[in-house]
């Protein structure tokens, strides 16, 4: 199974070109992904630069053929410009949930709404749950209320794997359908691999890089072409740990510049 975790800035390029089919091209050349994990997707967005107020879910989708397409929004306003993060999979997927993360107030700090979407996906060794966010930027304290919000949502389907399930045999929304404990938590975190909060994931999950370069400092994602800050990474791929043995192979393509972050790519066997 490969994935690739990438946030993608609206689509737009360093050289200010909003153009998914052109992610899209890049992301199926660097990896021929079965499941894509996408942060910074917008619909109806006309004010970010370079824009258009594109669907971007349906252009993505479209260039993935033979794909679903499971989208979550934290930012929904006026005219429903919407923006959030995209999962995409060509492998089976069951259950899709949404989930709100924390929102404190922060008095004159920017920041928007935040959401985490997992998606319990049929890999070849069974059910997993694969779960991309984008954690605030701009507040420490908004990510660390995030992050313990993750950390509860995996603590809820691990007990949910281990719960006996209904005995209802209809089809309705009532239908006990698969959440398994097994899981990968993928995205732009929004801070570096030393940052106290980041520790926080360490008992419930394996940092993906670290399991396939246990020597090796973590290759950057953002700032590659920063004047003013040295490159650092912040876009990280997590596995429980009984899914951190499967991993084969953790790369960071640090090529493009079809956005201002690179695209992590992980193959699991």
């Amino acid at each position: 199974m490969r994935l690739v975790s990438w946030n993608l800035q609206w689509c737009r390029g360093m050289d200010g070109v909003v153009d998914p089919p052109r992610v899209a091209r890049a992301a199926r050349e660097l990896a021929d992904p079965d499941v894509c994990c996408f942060q910074e997707v917008a619909q109806g967005f006309h004010t970010l630069p370079g824009s258009s107020g594109e669907d971007q879910v349906a252009a993505l989708a479209a260039e993935f053929p033979g794909y679903s397409a499971h989208f979550g929004w934290g930012v929904d306003i006026g005219g429903r410009r919407r923006f959030g993060n995209l999962i995409l999979s060509r492998l089976p997927v069951g259950r899709v949930m949404r989930h709100s993360l924390p929102w404190p107030a922060e008095a004159g700090v920017p920041s928007m709404p935040r959401i985490a979407i997992e998606a319990v996906i049929e890999s070849a060794w069974g059910a997993l749950r694969v779960t991309t966010t984008h954690l605030e930027y701009y507040s420490a304290h908004q990510r660390a209320a995030q992050v313990e919000r993750l950390l509860e949502i995996n603590a809820e389907a691990c007990a949910h794997a281990q719960a006996r399930p209904s005995k209802r045999d209809d089809e309705g929304p009532f239908h006990p359908q698969p959440r398994p404990a097994a899981g990968i938590l993928a995205g732009d975190f929004n801070m570096r691999p030393d940052d106290p909060i980041m520790a926080r994931f360490a008992g419930a999950f394996e940092d993906a890089w670290l399991q396939a370069h246990p020597e090796q400092a973590h290759a950057p994602t953002f700032r590659l072409e920063s004047a003013d800050e040295s490159p650092y990474c912040c876009d990280f791929v997590l596995a429980t740990k009984d899914i951190a043995p499967r991993i084969l192979s953790v790369r960071v393509d640090a090529q493009t510049r079809i956005s201002d972050h690179q695209p992590v790519i992980v193959e699991l066997s």
